[in-house]
């Protein structure tokens, strides 16, 4: 459950929505080569190293600390790439609701913009405060954002297709398997970003009774629901909403529509809104601290210059959220850059996803040279099949990290994100100038100790 939770999100069907039925066959896929691998890799080293700091400590142990400290550095731009993309989610959700009262702001630009940077500066000033003052939301917005709509969609979804409504993809064994053309499969690494966060519960094997027997059967378990719950989903999107209408924010609120109409009842639609916009507050508020929070330890070691190591006096990085905050900020200025809300959400969606893809890739390489470098370490949990299975496991997962990163060079032919060039162009050197800032710091921490 703890999987469940932490990976699980209504945000992400429309993107997967665009598949149709193929989306089961890239699901399915990216639980083979992508979600699987890092939970059994993840689970031996946090299994081995149970600290915090996560890839930190498992690269830091395997290739030196200066490299743990580059893929944990990966993680946080990762994490904060994807923040403008929920945010922008946020603002859609706000847009329907308040549709009755003010048409139009769903195509606005400027009330995009102001909204993403009005809640992400909120929620940054407001953990200011400590995890009590805002706890509570986290707890409320699962609830209300996930649960609840997440339940609806698939149950009004299996109706329509039960009670012998139309609908816009055709159930067959040729629709099932996906065109394999680069333009088309790019949004597969929207998938694959989807999955992240089973490294979440692999910090508590050492709570299960035997690791070794439960933890896979957990793995199972969680992957069944996942699997079920996103797919379910994004076919309740696709059934109802033509592949070429469908917004990569607002595709749930389409969803719906067509669904409520059909029950004469389009006046839950604000209050479907109203729950999502809840949702994505909380999803906003539970990662703003915690990723930063996260990074401190490298501050031991050094890494972080001192503008980023300030604490306040509830013991939070003021320093960190508000240079997050501030790169978040950059990173909105696309949603006024590009003419297209879903080309928007789509460059910070591939952004993000080439951020994880290298994280994990360091952790795969990490885990394969940790079975050599200290072979004797005690492992609750190992992957199966020795040093063959890891290295297996390992590769398949990297060889997926490559795909993954590679393949959202290439624009989507399902979205319009205009010139091609400056399309590659804003990616590559997004990630580099993301990228190349741990190093500046290393070469600065270098002089310092010399």
């Amino acid at each position: 459950m703890i999987t469940v939770a932490a990976i699980v999100s209504l945000r992400n069907l429309p993107l997967s929505a665009e598949f149709g039925l193929a989306s089961v066959f890239y699901f399915i896929m990216s639980a083979l080569i992508f979600f699987i691998p890092i939970a059994l890799v993840t689970a031996e080293l946090a299994a081995a190293w149970p600290y915090s700091g996560g890839a930190y400590v498992w690269v830091g142990e395997a290739f030196g600390k200066k490299w743990g400290f580059y893929a944990l550095w990966i993680s946080w731009m990762g994490i904060i790439a994807w923040f403008p993309a929920v945010l922008a989610f946020t603002a859609a959700m706000l847009a329907h609701l308040i549709a009755p009262l003010f048409p139009g702001l769903e195509e606005s630009k400027t009330f995009y913009f102001l909204v993403m940077l009005s809640v992400f500066w909120g929620a940054t000033f407001l953990n200011f405060f400590g995890i009590k003052t805002s706890g509570w939301i986290s707890t409320l917005g699962v609830l209300s954002g996930t649960v609840i709509p997440g339940i609806l969609i698939i149950v009004v979804g299996i109706w329509w297709v039960l009670a012998g409504h139309e609908t816009q993809i055709s159930f067959t064994w040729q629709a099932l398997v996906p065109e394999f053309r680069l333009e088309t499969m790019v949004l597969f690494s929207g998938i694959l970003l989807s999955l992240v966060g089973v490294e979440v519960a692999a910090y508590h094997i050492r709570e299960a009774k035997e690791p070794q027997k439960d933890y896979p059967r957990a793995l199972a378990i969680a992957s069944l629901f996942i699997l079920l719950i996103s797919i379910l989903g994004t076919l309740s999107i696709a059934i109802v909403v033509p592949q070429k209408d469908i917004n990569l924010l607002s595709g749930l609120i389409q969803a719906f529509s067509v669904f409520f109409q059909a029950f004469n009842l389009s006046w839950l639609i604000p209050l479907l809104a109203l729950l999502a916009l809840v949702g994505s507050l909380a999803s906003v508020n539970t990662w703003i601290v915690g990723p930063a929070k996260g990074l401190l330890i490298t501050a031991q070691d050094g890494y972080l210059p001192p503008f980023l190591t300030q604490i306040n006096a509830k013991g939070v990085p003021v320093g960190m959220l508000l240079f997050q905050a501030a790169v978040g900020t950059v990173l909105s200025f696309v949603f006024l850059w590009m003419d297209s809300h879903s080309a928007a959400y789509w460059i910070l969606t591939a952004l993000s996803a080439q951020f994880a893809v290298v994280e994990y890739g360091f952790v795969f390489a990490a885990a394969v040279r940790l079975r050599y470098l200290q072979p004797k370490k005690a492992r609750a949990y190992q992957v199966p099949g020795g040093k063959i299975g890891i290295w297996i496991v390992a590769c398949v997962g990297i060889l997926a990290c490559i795909f993954g990163f590679s393949i959202v060079f290439v624009p989507p032919s399902q979205l319009e994100t205009g010139d091609k060039v400056f399309y590659q162009t804003m990616l590559s050197m997004t990630f580099l100038l993301l990228s190349l800032i741990p190093i500046i710091f290393g070469i600065k921490r270098q002089f310092r100790n010399s």
